[in-house]
C-alpha cells in the first residue's frame, strides 16, 4: 500500500522512519517533517503553520507543542505539565509554545 506523503511530491525523499525518530527525541520538526508525521499534505501543513496561535516556530514545530495545541482545539482536557515558572525569562518565553519556551528558558 502506497502511503499519502509519497503521492505529495512536496515530501518525497522525507523518510516517515527519520521523522519518527526525530519525534521520539523530542527535536523540532519543519514543515514537510511535520506533514509526514501528522499524514497530512504539505500544503495542509503550511496553512496551519500559518494559523494564528499555531505553535510553530521559526519555521519548526515540536511535536508535542503540536498535540498540546489540538488538544485546546477540540476542547479536550490537557493533561501535560506546565512549564516551571522562572520570573525573569517569562516575559520573552511567554510568547512561545511551550517546547519553545523551555528551550530558552534552560539557556
Amino acid at each position: 500500500m502506497k502511503s499519502h506523503h509519497t503521492e505529495d511530491k512536496q515530501l518525497q525523499g522525507i523518510s516517515l522512519e527519520s521523522v519518527l525518530e526525530k519525534r521520539r527525541l523530542d527535536q523540532a520538526l519543519n514543515a514537510k517533517e511535520f506533514a509526514v508525521c501528522a499524514g497530512v499534505s504539505y500544503s495542509t501543513a503550511r496553512c496551519w503553520f500559518h494559523l494564528a496561535g499555531f505553535p510553530a516556530f521559526r519555521g519548526v514545530i515540536f511535536w508535542q507543542d503540536f498535540v498540546q495545541w489540538r488538544t485546546g482545539q477540540t476542547g479536550f482536557a490537557s493533561q501535560h505539565e506546565e512549564l516551571p515558572h522562572h520570573q525573569s525569562d517569562t516575559d520573552s518565553a511567554s510568547t512561545l509554545p511551550p517546547r519553545a519556551a523551555q528551550i530558552l528558558l534552560d539557556v
